[in-house]
């Protein structure tokens, strides 16, 4: 596999783009993975990100798109959500991306006003939505496993019916080590994602809360996990992610340690390439 970096450890440290990606090629990294809003980047940002990303060499994977409005309780809303997500799916297609990795949140109210099974079922006739439009453009939708106890997918058993429930097989998962160890997921139970996983992050944690720590920061035992992923033969990347460095003065230190790290604990398991 590649080992990539979501970029937006350089955007939440109020760091340049341009300088981002480079130094993430300068790292080593073999790829980049793009937190960016199509309805806020203008065009000349939207553009930077493609050029430079073709001069450095440096492959796009992934667009991180958190839309939780896809189970609105408002139908306009699910609608505006629709249209949002379609715009990523427009940008991974011209930045010759794999995938848009989807976050579609929790749901509200403590399940206890809107009948859980209705916010699933809007979830999942949203995602086959954007799915079927993802297909017509060779993109691939993977979906976050989110390590929160009101997530509508949290954990294998989620996971596996919401790909069941879509039923496309361009729609995958999206593979969160840290968030594995805070839902308390086996390693072993990754073998039930056979097949139906696109894409993969990695960082730390304390084992309690989320993270996004570099290896090595926190408590993750990161190589029975690693192993398992081995087996599953993912054709693409394993991408870090780091959310909001404690010293972003420092953030470059922060992502070189990160690569360092990862890429011993890829080296250790054969993974990496």
């Amino acid at each position: 596999m590649q080992l990539g970096l979501i970029n937006s450890a350089w955007v939440q440290a109020g760091q340049p783009t341009d300088f981002g990606l480079r130094k993430t090629k300068e790292l080593g990294f073999d790829s980049v993975d793009i937190f960016i809003d199509p309805l806020e980047a203008d065009i000349r940002e939207q553009m930077l990100v493609k050029r430079e990303c073709d001069r450095l060499g440096l492959p796009i994977i992934s667009l991180a798109c958190v839309a939780v409005g896809l189970i609105d309780f408002n139908r306009p809303v699910r609608d505006f959500h629709l249209r949002r997500v379609d715009k990523y799916l427009d940008l991974a297609y011209a930045y010759a991306a794999r995938n848009v990795l989807l976050v579609i949140g929790e749901y509200i109210w403590n399940r206890e006003v809107i009948p859980p099974a209705e916010q699933w079922r809007w979830g999942v006739e949203g995602v086959r939505q954007l799915g079927e439009r993802a297909g017509e453009l060779d993109l691939e939708i993977v979906l976050e496993l989110e390590p929160f106890p009101l997530s509508l997918v949290r954990d294998i058993d989620t996971m596996c019916q919401f790909l069941d429930d879509v039923n496309l097989p361009n729609v995958q998962a999206n593979i969160d080590i840290s968030h594995l160890v805070l839902s308390q997921v086996k390693p072993a139970e990754l073998r039930r994602l056979k097949g139906r996983t696109g894409h993969v992050h990695i960082s730390d944690c304390d084992g309690k809360v989320h993270g996004d720590l570099p290896p090595g920061r926190g408590v993750v035992p990161f190589r029975p996990y690693l192993e398992e992923i081995k087996a599953l033969n993912i054709d693409g990347a394993i991408s870090i992610e780091l959310e909001y460095s404690p010293d972003p003065a420092r953030i470059v230190e922060w992502v070189e340690e990160a690569y360092r790290e990862t890429d011993k604990l890829l080296a250790e398991v054969g993974l990496r390439g």
